[in-house]
């Protein structure tokens, strides 16, 4: 995932924004980390790449 795509991004649950922390990355590429909606305080993983933003996959805390 291009870090520049968080601009565009927002959380399928309730359109709250995301706030990006990365674990692996390489150059402007997110290889691993997490999305986190800043509203409903849901986390979406990315890995490989890839970020998943299917709300039932999702983990809450």
């Amino acid at each position: 995932m291009r870090k520049d795509l968080i601009k565009i991004l927002c959380c399928p649950v309730c359109k709250g924004d995301l706030v990006l922390s990365v674990t692996d990355e390489r150059g402007e590429e997110v290889l691993e980390g997490t999305l986190r909606c800043a509203v409903c305080r849901v986390d979406y993983p990315i890995n490989e790449g890839i970020p998943n933003l299917l709300p039932e996959t999702a983990s809450e805390d």
